[in-house]
This record gives C-alpha cells, structure tokens and sequence, in this order.
C-alpha cells in the first residue's frame, strides 16, 4: 500500500515536471507585459516585431527581460539551496537563512552601499561584497562548528544562528550610523527587489548561481540516504564529511549569487521545498528538478505582483515572500513539531 502510494506521488511529480516547464515558458512571457511604465501590449508586442520605439525596445530587451530572467534564477537557486539544507539537517523548518549566509552577504553588500568597500571593482561593488562575506560566513560557521568527532549538524545550526545574528547587528548597527540618503539605499537594498537586474546580473546569476545548484545536484543519492539518517548513510557507504562540504559549498554560491543580485530575499527556501515534496513526494531525484523549476515560476510571479503593487514607488519582492513566509513557517512549525523536537 506504500509503495503504491510512493508510485502515484512520483508519477504525479514527473507530470508536474513536464507542467512546470510548460509554466517557465508562459509565464515568462506574461511577466515581459507586466511592468510599471505606460507601455501597452501593443507597445511589447511591436518590440518584439521590430517595430518598437527605442523607449519601448530599451525597456523590454534591458530591464524586463533580464529582470524576468533573474527572478527566474534566483528563485530555482533558493529553492534547490532550501531543498538541500533540509534533507541536511534533517529539519522541516530549515531554509537557507538557517547558516546564517543570508545575514552575511547582508552585511557585506551594506559595507558596499555605505562606505564603498570593494569600489576596486567599479559597479560590480555590492555583489562581489555580498558574494564575499556569505563566503566568509560559510567558513566561520563550518570553523565553529568542528569537533574532534566530526562535524554534527545540531551544531552547524546553533552556529549558523548565532553567527546570522552577529551579522544581523552588524547591518543594524551600520544603518544607524549612517546618513539618512545612504541609508534608505541600504534598507531597500534588505528588502530584496529585482529592479536593479540587467544582462550582467543574469550573466552573474546563471554562472555562480548555476555552478551551486551543479553542485547539489551532484548530491541527489546522498540526499536520499541522510535524509534516513547519517549513521545509516554511512552504513551505506556515503562520504558524510565529503557531502555535507559540497552541499554547504552548492548553498553559498546559490545564496550567494541570489542576495549579490537580488538583495536578501526570505522563506523561499521554506516554502517551495515543502510544496514539492508534497506534490511529487521525498525522492530527491523528482524533488530536486520540482524545486529548481517551482522556485523559478513562483519567483516570477511574485516579482509581476510586486511590479504591479505601486505606492511611492515600486514594492520590494522580499516584503511579499514574508508575507507569505511567515505565516507558512508557522504551519509547518506546528504540524511538524514532533519532527523538529523529535
């Protein structure tokens, strides 16, 4: 009776599959026509045609599609990094904020934004300090984390907090001393928005973001095997020490190149990988394409809505995801809190 109800789960989440990339393409599409300037349909649609204004053809072909093209990614590398950090920590409520790397890249691009750290490298300033300190988080939580016995994951945890709410104040404290032009820069930038994006983020996204999700993808039967247990894992031959370094490794660059374009953008991680895994079941040979693909759809469409949301000015997509987040977070911590205490 499992094992068929397993089946039916797997054959429903690879005709979701197929249905997703159905969905990239559509939406990809509408999102092109969704955007806060008066041009029509009529306006896009001459773009494309050859046909357009060069006001028209600027818009479409250097920020709405880029734009598009970003949210595309960033979503698919939060959710695999989410996916991954899960299955990791054996935890239902783990996101990749959990290590902390969110509050890192933070902290870095602040520095950026505020004193003008990394200005060697021109406007590539604030994603390359994002880039470097969710490295340099990565490191320093690994560092704390080891013992003569190992690695254990409670401890990666404890240290990821404690070290996000170091770098947490850090940002803090740099708002509060800066000067109110500079700060507005800085919050906005938190919030997390696409606005910002064009043809050298994606170029950005597609190779940091990309070579992270490669790398998880290279842990797909690993993941199968610790999410049983890692005594169990081991019994079965899996490297734990070798695994857990290439799946930290996959989440930073996925992290990483997302908060270096995007800004920080919360619950991502939490949402998508719990949707999947309801939909196609925990084989993460379905479970890692279904994220890579829901992540990519479901950011699009929160970054059309966050275009089409306008009060002084546009809305950053991270308030959406924690709107949406929050309120999520709290389901699965009471559904799932035999699981996170157990």
């Amino acid at each position: 009776m499992l094992e068929e109800a397993i089946s039916k789960k797997e054959e429903r989440g690879q005709w979701a599959i197929i249905g997703l990339i159905a969905a990239i393409a559509v939406v990809y599409v509408i999102c092109i026509f969704v955007g806060p300037s008066s041009l029509t349909a009529g306006d896009v649609i001459n773009s494309f045609m050859g046909n357009g204004t060069w006001g028209s053809d600027y818009i479409v072909f250097n920020l709405r599609i880029p734009r598009t093209a970003c949210a595309a990614i960033v979503g698919a590398g939060l959710a695999v990094a989410g996916m991954a950090m899960q299955a990791m920590f054996r935890n239902p409520m783990a996101s990749p904020s959990v290590l902390g790397l969110s509050s890192g890249a933070s902290f870095g691009a602040s520095l950026a934004i505020a004193f003008g750290f990394g200005g060697f490298i021109g406007t590539f300033s604030v994603p390359f300090m994002a880039f470097a300190f969710c490295f340099i988080t990565m490191i320093l939580v690994y560092s704390l984390a080891i013992t003569r016995y190992g690695t254990p994951a409670i401890l990666l945890l404890l240290s990821g907090v404690a070290v996000g709410a170091f770098f947490s104040g850090l940002t803090s404290f740099i708002q509060y001393i800066v000067e109110p032009d500079i700060l507005q820069g800085v919050v906005y930038w938190t919030m997390g928005s696409f606005n910002r994006c064009n043809w050298d983020s994606v170029v950005i996204g597609a190779l940091v973001i990309g070579a992270g999700i490669a790398l998880i993808c290279l842990c797909i039967r690993e993941l199968n095997q610790i999410s049983l247990g890692e005594d169990q894992a081991e019994s079965l031959g899996v490297n734990i020490k070798r695994t857990r370094i290439m799946l930290l490794l996959g989440t930073a660059l996925a992290v990483g190149g997302s908060v270096a374009i995007s800004g920080v953008i919360g619950f991502v991680g939490l949402i998508i990988p719990h949707v999947c895994r309801a939909i196609g079941g925990p084989n993460h040979k379905l479970l890692t394409p279904l994220s890579i693909l829901s992540g990519a759809v479901f950011m699009m469409i929160m970054d059309a809505i966050a275009k089409s949301i306008t009060f002084t000015g546009e809305l950053p997509v991270g308030i959406l995801t924690s709107l949406l987040g929050a309120p999520f977070f709290i389901y699965i911590m009471r559904k799932k809190k035999n699981d996170v205490w157990g």
